[in-house]
């Protein structure tokens, strides 16, 4: 594979692995599912604070305003989204299982996912934030080639309303994971193009 598709590929992952672990993951928490939403929650734990990096590393090597407002609200994200998967995922997903079967729902477990919503609300807030900033920045900086991140915005709204579960959470991530591998794409040919215009030696006079 051509190192150009590498790259946009790689950034592109984290996103993707989450729409596939959506489609995994259980629509209610029970005794039933408990394990599965606690495996599924236990590996996102590593992969949902990296749909942020890559976000992040689209604007590597500035330090305008602009680029430190996509890495910190790229932070907030990875870091208030994290905190989500870690209390109402694996937190309430473990708890449920070792109550066992035919327990009701004590009323501590709920209060886990009062602790995880509000959370994860602030998370998926500050990458709706991000993902504005750094089409604005794109679109002023590449122009037209930059809507190859428009995936970016329908899939941060999916992933507000939807978290990953199917089908608008698991869309979502797969556009986040489209948009982020378009706007690295674009990026990745742009530098290609710059090098190829520089001469390749020191350039000499000619003639007397």
């Amino acid at each position: 594979m051509r190192r150009d598709f590498l790259w946009p590929l790689l950034l592109g992952l984290p996103g993707l692995s989450l729409a596939v672990a959506g489609l995994f993951h259980p629509h209610s928490l029970s005794y039933e599912t408990a394990w599965r939403w606690y495996a599924l929650h236990l590996p996102g734990l590593l992969v949902f604070p990296l749909v942020g990096l890559a976000l992040a590393v689209l604007v590597r090597g500035r330090s305008d305003p602009l680029a430190w407002l996509v890495r910190v609200s790229a932070y907030v994200y990875a870091t208030f989204y994290t905190a989500l998967d870690v209390v109402s995922g694996i937190g309430a997903g473990w708890v449920t299982h070792q109550l066992g079967p035919d327990v009701p729902r004590p009323p501590a477990v709920s209060q886990m996912f009062r602790i995880g919503t509000p959370l994860g609300e602030v998370g998926s807030w500050a990458l709706l934030v991000c993902v504005v900033l750094l089409l604005a920045d794109q679109v002023v900086r590449r122009g037209p080639r930059a809507l190859a991140g428009l995936p970016l915005l329908p899939g941060a709204w999916l992933v507000h309303v939807g978290h990953i579960f199917a089908p608008e959470g698991v869309a979502g991530m797969a556009l986040l994971a489209v948009g982020t591998a378009g706007l690295a794409l674009v990026g990745a040919t742009r530098e290609k193009s710059a090098r190829s215009v520089q001469p390749s030696g020191p350039l000499t006079r000619q003639g007397g």
